[in-house]
């Protein structure tokens, strides 16, 4: 096996910055861009501890370090969106956004599209109806 089948999907990211450059741009888009106000609404005013949290989640997830993982126990995406009305148009901009915001950050295009479909099918997933 070659050092490329070897790394991590964080390691192919790029590591820490791309990921937390892609978390922020997604916010700001989320922030900034009426076409997002909806998922807007959903989240607190403060949005800073939602961009620490789910840089450190996709940084696990994507095979990095797992702290957010082991600061909370058994936590998952889908248990801890449960109580949240998303339906399929809050998943399509949730998605979109993040898309956006990949490109924003310049992550490699075939990585970009890798997640795109991955984070569609989470949405999917997330929708209450």
């Amino acid at each position: 096996m070659t050092d490329a089948e070897h790394q991590t999907a964080f390691d192919q990211i790029g590591g820490a910055a791309p990921v937390a450059a892609m978390v922020n741009a997604f916010y700001d888009l989320m922030d900034t861009d009426p076409a997002y106000a909806r998922l807007r609404a959903i989240h607190a005013q403060d949005l800073t501890p939602m961009r620490a949290s789910l840089a450190g989640f996709i940084t696990g997830w994507l095979g990095g370090p797992r702290d957010w993982f082991v600061q909370r126990p058994g936590a998952c995406m889908m248990s801890l969106h449960r109580a949240m009305p998303i339906d399929a148009e809050l998943g399509r901009q949730w998605v979109e956004a993040m898309t956006r915001a990949m490109a924003q950050a310049d992550v490699e295009p075939d990585m970009a599209d890798a997640l795109s479909e991955v984070f569609g099918r989470m949405s999917a997933n997330m929708t209450t109806r």
